[in-house]
């Protein structure tokens, strides 16, 4: 069973940045297709990037394109979510999420993401 641990959140400033962390167990790292997920109180939980598990092809929600990056390092089994000009509407929970074979999924606890001045 695939287990992924989400870092990286904290309480940041509107305009800064961060970078969140997921590592992952249990699987071949390689073969995970990875993506992050976030959830503000009282909201649906939405998807705000994904990376294949080739690494070559990447996505992004519209209110992130251009201020985020994911990216993975698969020698660490660890993807990674940039974000930049951090706005106070980011504010929310920031989810990992491993899918493998098409169908099978895993999800970390989360990580909390405050902006705020």
């Amino acid at each position: 069973q695939v287990q992924l641990v989400e870092s990286g959140g904290g309480l940041v400033q509107p305009g800064e940045s961060l970078r969140l962390s997921c590592a992952a167990s249990g699987f071949t790292f390689s073969s995970l297709d990875l993506s992050w997920y976030r959830q503000a109180p009282g909201k649906e939980r939405e998807l705000v990037a994904t990376i294949a598990s080739t690494g070559g092809w990447t996505n992004y929600a519209d209110f992130v394109k251009g201020r985020a990056t994911i990216s993975r390092d698969n020698a660490k089994n660890t993807v990674y979510l940039q974000m930049n000009s951090l706005k106070p509407e980011d504010t929310a929970v920031y989810y990992c999420k491993a899918v493998w074979y098409g169908v099978r999924s895993a999800w970390g606890q989360g990580t909390q993401v405050t902006v705020s001045s």
